[in-house]
């Protein structure tokens, strides 16, 4: 399970910070990170955390946004500064577990986050 936290409204500029923590079958995950999907557009990845360490931003995000992952808590944080109203979606956590028949995807519950004035 990905329990997910954070989001909220914000004014352009500001900043906001999700957090994600997984629990259950989580030894074999590889990989921890954050998608978002606006209105109308798909899903898209924002940023990615491996498990030893490797990180990967969207472009439209790169030097804004933060990636921190805790392998020892299983947790993952997006930390997201000069927030800018197109970065308006939802966001979902996900962990990507390697088993026996292949990669597996686990999402957790989306949560908001809207940057206006």
């Amino acid at each position: 399970q990905l329990q997910a936290s954070g989001g909220g409204l914000v004014q352009p500029g500001g900043s906001l910070r999700l957090s994600c923590a997984a629990s259950g079958n989580i030894f074999s995950i590889i990989a921890m990170g954050w998608y978002r999907q606006a209105p109308g557009k798909q899903r898209e990845l924002v940023a990615a955390s491996t498990r030893d360490g490797s990180t990967g931003y969207a472009d439209s995000v790169k030097g804004r946004f933060t990636i921190s992952r805790d392998n020892t808590k299983n947790t993952v944080d997006l930390q997201m500064n000069s927030l800018k109203p197109e970065d308006t979606a939802v966001y979902y956590c996900n962990a990507r577990r390697a088993t026996a028949t292949g990669l597996v995807d686990l999402w957790g519950h989306g949560t908001l986050v809207t940057v206006s004035s």
